[in-house]
């Protein structure tokens, strides 16, 4: 069982956290990226995207530059750092109980669909040893995998090994545990929901469009389109994008926000990576520390 736990845990936490270093052949802007000063200090905070490939890297010369220079290097979490406590932190708010009955009550037409979404993503009802809503992340996962976007080159771990190799200091804004923990306040409805709402995107074609969408704004780094994305999450009216928006999103960006704000007035030089929908929007990162009074401007 542990080895299961194992190999169905490093899909979602490589999506996530972890990438390898890679090179590549074109270096172009991609995600976004602001420039933040306040008494004389100045933070580059980048719009990362959890997946990637090989040609990614190495990022545009400003973000290597920035990093180069900088004392620290923010992210929501370095789960290198601590790979047994991410992992522990994943059975504690991931898995089920021994003998849930979860599936096993699942109508055989529904059990037999989310079969088929597994299938198609490469997976198989092993996966049903974890909770609804991490069932429904992991087929998520699997379909940026798809159209080739690995989540072993994620973005946000490039930069962490890069500053690694440059002895930049690494400072998390959040913890593993701490972003798990935001789904155990799911209901197990909440969490069938979710899961439903997942196939049924699956199926009809919705997933694919959207991991298509968000992956061409953000390789492209296109101001209209990322705003397309974060409209379309705003507008729509599913569990499951009400809990993205107004949880994963609006809640954690005033926690981020507080603390890249007494980052920026305390290191003359550093730099800050997180999920680029973090930083859109007027509840967005840069719209918050504008609201401290910090000067932000969009680089690109």
């Amino acid at each position: 069982m542990r080895r299961q736990v194992a190999n169905l845990f490093t899909g979602l936490l490589l999506l996530l956290f972890t990438a390898t270093l890679a090179s590549a052949a074109e270096t172009r802007e991609r995600g976004a990226l602001f420039r933040a000063e306040a008494n004389g200090n100045t933070m580059y905070l980048y719009g990362t995207i959890h997946v990637g490939t090989p040609g990614f890297f190495p990022l545009e010369p400003r973000i290597e530059a920035a990093l180069a220079n900088a004392s620290v290097l923010a992210l929501e979490v370095d789960a290198e750092r601590d790979m047994e406590g991410a992992m522990r932190a994943m059975q504690q708010y991931g898995m089920l109980a021994p003998g849930s009955t979860t599936y096993s009550a699942m109508k055989p037409e529904a059990r037999e669909r989310l079969a088929r979404a597994l299938k198609r993503v490469n997976m198989n009802e092993s996966a049903l040893a974890f909770k609804p809503w991490m069932v429904a992340t992991l087929l998520a996962v699997g379909e940026f995998g798809l159209h080739g976007f690995r989540p072993d080159l994620a973005v946000d771990s490039y930069l962490a090994r890069s500053a690694r190799a440059r002895n930049v200091k690494i400072e998390e804004l959040e913890s593993v545990g701490a972003q798990l923990a935001l789904f155990d306040r799911l209901s197990p409805e909440d969490q069938q929901k979710m899961l439903e709402e997942t196939v049924e995107a699956v199926e009809n074609g919705k997933q694919d469009k959207e991991v298509r969408l968000m992956m061409a704004a953000w390789e492209n780094s296109d101001d209209a389109g990322l705003d397309r994305v974060l409209t379309m999450l705003e507008q729509e009216d599913t569990r499951s994008a009400r809990f993205f928006r107004e949880v994963l999103l609006n809640e954690r960006n005033a926690g981020m926000a507080d603390k890249l704000a007494a980052l920026l007035k305390r290191e003359k030089s550093s730099v800050a990576a997180v999920g680029v929908l973090h930083l859109l929007g007027k509840r967005g990162v840069p719209e918050l520390l504008r609201a401290k009074g910090i000067k932000v401007e969009r680089v690109y």
